[in-house]
């Protein structure tokens, strides 16, 4: 994973840039659903970031760990919250104890731009997870399909304050992801690789690790999954 995805820079301007990560329609439904699955035990977030949903999770009665690489992002995880945080690369890094349940939130997936530290990690929910634990992991579905024959780019956000676009490396299944801030006449860019995986995939990567697919749904609220859903939410269990 690189290490300077989530610098200074970002970490600084992580809510006022994605203000509707932090909206409560974005951050309940996430609590409920993993605080039913954890139901009291242990829970382990693999990129936990500023702690967005750890630090509510905490509160709802769940014990919390979180793996981080980015130090100014952990840096601001409330050091009152009761949220542990360990400095390291989640593909690998290991922490004390068992969890009921591990999770990684919003295509954080995407940031190990290899399949070798896709499974990797896949093997590292595993190592942590007492038996019968869970291993939650929200994504998008590829976007493959609304690309015309010959066309890698597609732009995902287009307003007066904000270009993004993907870039797309067939070849090596990664999609670069640009931004451009516009405001006060000037121009801020920011870009990063993600592998792009595919549900199936991910099964596959869970059954190499000892994880069956337990659930899986469109959204937090337990919405059908089907062949035109643009992301999911899937739950392995070990054992």
């Amino acid at each position: 994973m690189p290490q300077d995805t989530f610098d200074e820079r970002i970490a600084a301007t992580y809510e006022a840039r994605w203000p509707e990560l932090f909206a409560p329609a974005a951050i309940d439904p996430v609590v409920d659903f993993l605080a039913g699955l954890a139901g009291g035990g242990p829970a382990l977030e693999f990129g936990v970031g500023t702690g967005r949903i750890a630090v509510p999770l905490r509160r709802r009665g769940v014990p919390v760990h979180g793996i981080e690489l980015s130090r100014p992002m952990a840096a601001r995880v409330p050091p009152d919250a009761g949220v542990g945080v360990t400095i390291g690369d989640f593909a690998t890094t290991r922490v004390p104890g068992d969890f009921r349940l591990v999770y990684l939130l919003r295509n954080t997936i995407t940031n190990l731009t290899t399949q070798d530290e896709q499974v990797a990690c896949f093997r590292n929910a595993a190592a942590h997870l007492e038996p019968a634990g869970r291993f939650v992991i929200e994504n998008y579905v590829p976007h493959l399909r609304r690309l015309p024959p010959g066309e890698t780019v597609r732009p995902f956000t287009v307003t007066p304050e904000h270009l993004g676009f993907e870039e797309y490396d067939f070849t090596a299944q990664v999609a670069h992801s640009h931004h451009y801030w516009i405001a006060d006449g000037t121009t801020e860019t920011y870009s990063t690789p993600h592998r792009y995986v595919w549900p199936a995939e991910l099964d596959l990567m869970a059954r190499l690790a000892g994880l069956t697919l337990r659930e899986r749904w469109a959204g937090w609220t337990r919405e059908p999954f089907t062949g035109e859903s643009e992301a999911h939410v899937s739950v392995w269990q070990k054992g």
